[in-house]
């Protein structure tokens, strides 16, 4: 199959599940374009999701960036294009249902419902993610203090990103 054609149809296909957006689908994704297709190694994936994670704009910049590396711009296009115009349209025609309720509780349990399952899908990816591209304990315990300073305060994120670029820089992660 001709690999622009491979992008799309798989992009598509996970834009369909990507519930919570693509940080839900990180293992699918890491699993799809590691393992199964090839198209990048593990440690080019590491770096395009802290590309993405750390550029402003939207957290789908991850396949746009697998999409550049398998095919240039084109590449880039078909990839951004296929994650994002499943959803859009599936979302835009489940508000319109949701709009349509009359009756504020089943409205406020979809919502309450969609909302869970997207913050559980981000969890449950970020700690593929983590178990995948961590190779040392020291690795494991910056994982598990960025979560408990997150959890447990109100630091902004800027400053774990920096602790962990200053231990990466000391070759401790």
């Amino acid at each position: 199959m001709n690999i622009l054609l491979s992008l799309f149809l798989k992009f598509s296909a996970f834009s369909l599940i990507a519930f919570g957006g693509v940080n839900a689908l990180l293992p699918s994704l890491l699993q799809l374009s590691v393992y199964q297709e090839h198209w990048i190694d593990l440690q080019t994936f590491a770096d395009y999701f802290a590309i993405a994670q750390a550029a402003p704009g939207p957290n789908f910049m991850t396949v746009t960036l697998i999409g550049w590396h398998v095919y240039g711009v084109l590449g880039a296009v078909i990839a951004t294009t296929a994650i994002a115009w499943p959803s859009s349209i599936l979302v835009y025609f489940l508000q319109r249902l949701i709009l349509g309720m009359s009756n504020e509780h089943k409205k406020k349990s979809i919502q309450y419902a969609a909302a869970a399952l997207a913050i559980g899908l981000v969890l449950s990816s970020a700690w593929q993610i983590a178990l995948q591209i961590n190779h040392s304990y020291a690795a494991y315990m910056l994982t598990l203090l960025t979560i408990g300073i997150t959890v447990l305060t109100r630091w902004h994120p800027l400053y774990l990103i920096g602790l962990g670029a200053i231990l990466g820089a000391l070759g401790l992660v």
